[in-house]
């Protein structure tokens, strides 16, 4: 979790991957104070995230197709808000 109140990427993030995907479950760690001064640190603090989500979209799916059914669920952010973004994607158990 972060030590901060949900900013407006994270909260994006949370809305397009729900929207999208009907997780099951979903979490978003903003992990940009890790990061800050590196490259990629743009000041915002919203720039390095990682996303675990668990999703019935994702059975039968590989683990590279999941992958990229979020990273087209959060294509324009990724373009120029989100620095890095890891990700663990799978179906429920």
């Amino acid at each position: 979790m972060t030590d901060t109140a949900t900013g407006p990427v994270e909260q994006a993030i949370t809305d397009r991957l729900t929207a999208a995907l009907a997780p099951t479950l979903l979490e978003v760690q903003n992990e940009s104070a890790a990061h800050r001064g590196h490259m990629g640190d743009d000041g915002t603090g919203e720039s390095h995230f990682r996303v675990v989500i668990e999703s019935a979209a994702f059975a039968g799916v590989s683990r590279v197709e999941r992958q990229r059914m979020v990273n087209r669920a959060l294509a324009d952010l990724l373009v120029d808000r989100i620095h890095a973004l890891a990700i663990v994607a799978r179906p429920p158990a």
